[in-house]
Parts: structure tokens; C-alpha cells; sequence
């Protein structure tokens, strides 16, 4: 095992019916929020009354900011910034998904700021402070609502970002099962997916020669977020299955799947940050497109560990490495497939994919990631495999 530090300050407030607490809990932090949230969707489940009723009997002021997309656009976290000097708030809620949480958090580290919060996604300028963010999560996937993580994408250039800071960690974050009832089942797919990669790229990467504690975990995670999705599918209000599947998004991305492993990547992130950044395809989306396609062109350097994961995901009997990790790719692939995630940049909508721009895209999301080891013939020759 090497050397390592944890380090995760966010108090989770789990289970059914805990979305009513927020207000008391936001009163300990401070007297106005911006409350940040998506399109329509908490107004229609009736989750926004619910939070507001909370707010005006805690005696918390809120400004409201909704609007965040699916892949979280730069110039409305600009305005949400403009809002929050404005308004003077002490803090941000963020009601919803990953990405109203994600965009949340670059609000936070703008209003504090004269530094345009682009620059901290290009690494130019560190972020040295930020206002607390708090959150109700609505659909488990990213882990941001258990991490210090953003990801936002530059709709001029095209180019999609993201980082780890430690200001970044939500103060608390509530998260109930029932509010995720009524996820589509396509979002459910994508969630599953995208906790999954979580998971499995660390797994994939690390140098630790002996690492079973995080091997174990990953895998028996694995195989709980394919359980718990399977549930979900056949009956979209089991408690059980939604509950299992809400705590283990957490748990994939929130700093212990990778502790003491050493020095690891994050290659298909790299890989599907162009996809949506470019064609603005849901992450959870883009990373089942991707991550059979790399897995086929990484075994033939380092089958063993491809081979491992489907051994202890799939039961793959088989023992050659090389046969055993192939067996991994198509057993992945054909997971996505069964829960209705794409697979191939055609069934993901991209019909006519630009080869070069997403090369040189990922390109520069590894060297910001320090991810180097990929020339662009290498990068083609991965998304090439996506075609299938």
C-alpha cells in the first residue's frame, strides 16, 4: 500500500424523507442562499416545495438561480457568479443531479473571486477559497455531492473540464432515495454507468503491485451498482435498490476507492470529455460508448487487470488473461446494452465524428490531468473502437 491522505469533510444526511431538514441545517451555516437547480424537474415531483417550506420556517432568505443543462454551460455559471457578489449570499444550495451540483460549486469559487472561473478549469489560477455549497442530490452518478469535484464545459471552445479541490466539498448533503423515483430510465442507465467508471479507472490504472482492500471494494461495488440498476429497471419505486444505488455512487467517487493505491489515471474520462463536450451527449452516455472501446485496445498491453475485473464482476471462467479481459470488454458492452446505454457513437447520436477534434481535445484534458503517455494515433485508433 502506498503512502496516502483522506480527506472528506462532507456530512451525509441519508433516507427517506430527510429533505425537509434543510433549512435547520442551512441556518447553521448562514441567513441567504443561492439555490441552484436544473430545468422543471424539482417543481413537477413537488421536491422544490418542499425545500422552500423548509427554507421560510428555518428563516433562511434564498435567491433563486435555475437554468443548469445536463452538461453544465460556463457562461450560466458566470451569471450565477454576477448573482452571488450581487446578492451578498453566504452560501449556494444545489438541488439536483451532478451537474447542477457541479455547477454549484464553480459559483462558489467565483463569488469569492475576481478571477474568471475558467481559468481555474485550465489550471492558470488555483482556487484559494470558496462559499459553502450545500445540496438535496436527485440523481446519484458523479459522486460530486461526497467529493471536491467540478466538471464545466466552455460552450465557445468546445472543451469540457474538470478538477479536484479541497474548498470544493459540500458542508452536508442530503440525500434521500425516494426523490430519485422518478429518474427516466435512460438517466438511470447513464448514472449507473457513470459511477461504475468511477469505480474502475483507478482499478485499471493504479501501480500498487498488491492492493486488495481497493480492489475488493471496487469489485464489490461493481457488481452492487449492476444489481441495484437491475432492480431499479424492473420497478422504478424499490427503496431498496434506489437506496443501495444512491450510497454507492457516493462511495465511488468520494476518495476511498483510490487511497493507497499510488499514482493513477483516468484515461476514459479523457476519451469521453470531447464527446460531450463536442456533440453535448449525457457523460453516463459517452463513458459506455467509451469504456468498452478502451478496454479492448488496453489489453493488449495489460491484460491482467481487465482480466481480474471481469473474473470478479462477471464470473469469467476463462483462464488466459489476454481471452479473460476480452471477455471483460464484450461482458461490459453488453451490460450497457441490457440497461439501455450506447455503446457505439452511433447509437450515441454522433453519426459523423470528428476524429481529429476529439484527439486534440483529449489531448488537452490529459495534459491538464497529466495524463501524457497517449499519442493522437493511439487516441484515433480508441475512438475508432467506438464506431462498433
Amino acid at each position: 500500500m502506498k503512502n496516502f491522505e483522506f480527506y472528506n469533510p462532507t456530512r451525509i444526511i441519508f433516507g427517506r424523507g430527510t429533505a425537509p431538514q434543510v433549512g435547520n441545517e442551512l441556518k447553521k451555516i448562514g441567513q441567504k442562499f443561492l439555490l441552484v437547480y436544473g430545468q422543471s424537474h424539482i417543481k413537477k415531483t413537488g421536491l422544490y416545495d418542499k425545500v422552500m417550506n423548509s427554507i421560510s420556517d428555518a428563516g433562511i432568505e434564498v435567491v433563486e438561480f435555475p437554468g443548469v443543462k445536463s452538461n453544465p454551460a460556463l457562461s450560466h455559471a458566470k451569471e450565477g457568479v454576477a448573482k452571488a457578489k450581487k446578492e451578498k449570499v453566504d452560501g449556494i444550495l444545489a438541488v439536483g443531479g451532478g451537474s447542477v451540483i457541479d455547477e454549484a460549486k464553480a459559483i462558489s469559487a467565483g463569488a469569492v473571486s475576481e478571477i474568471d472561473i475558467w481559468r481555474f478549469f485550465t489550471q492558470e489560477k488555483q482556487i484559494q477559497a470558496a462559499l459553502p455549497v450545500c445540496t438535496i442530490l436527485t440523481i446519484p452518478a458523479t459522486g460530486s455531492e461526497m467529493n471536491g469535484g467540478m466538471v464545466i464545459t466552455n460552450e465557445q471552445t468546445k472543451e469540457k473540464f474538470g478538477f479536484m479541490n479541497e474548498n470544493l466539498y459540500p458542508r452536508f448533503s442530503i440525500l434521500d432515495p425516494t426523490l430519485t423515483y422518478t429518474i427516466p430510465k435512460d438517466y438511470t442507465a447513464y448514472s449507473a454507468t457513470d459511477a461504475i467508471s468511477h469505480l474502475i479507472e483507478g482499478y485499471l490504472t493504479h501501480e500498487d503491485e498488491w492492493a486488495p482492500i481497493q480492489d475488493r471494494y471496487v469489485e464489490s461495488l461493481v457488481k452492487t451498482i449492476m444489481e441495484s440498476t437491475e432492480r431499479i429497471m424492473k420497478k422504478p419505486d424499490d427503496y431498496q435498490g434506489r437506496a443501495t444505488m444512491m450510497w454507492a455512487a457516493s462511495l465511488a467517487w468520494n476518495g476511498l476507492g483510490t487511497a493507497g493505491v499510488g499514482n493513477c489515471q483516468i484515461p476514459n474520462h479523457m476519451l469521453e470529455h470531447p464527446l460531450s463536450g463536442l456533440y453535448d451527449i449525457a457523460h453516463g452516455a459517452g463513458l459506455s460508448v467509451v469504456i468498452p472501446a478502451w478496454m479492448k485496445w488496453a489489453l493488449k498491453q495489460n491484460p491482467e487487470k481487465i482480466a481480474r475485473l471481469g473474473r470478479a464482476v462477471f464470473d469469467i471462467g476463462q483462464q488466459d488473461d489476454t481471452e479473460a479481459a476480452q471477455e471483460t470488454a464484450n461482458a461490459f458492452k453488453a451490460w450497457f446494452d441490457k440497461v439501455g446505454s450506447p455503446t457505439s457513437l452511433e447509437s450515441a447520436g454522433i453519426s459523423h465524428p470528428d476524429f481529429d477534434e476529439l484527439c486534440e481535445q483529449a489531448l488537452s484534458v490529459g495534459k491538464i490531468w497529466d495524463i501524457t503517455s497517449y499519442s493522437k494515433d493511439e487516441l484515433k485508433d480508441i475512438y475508432e473502437l467506438c464506431r462498433a
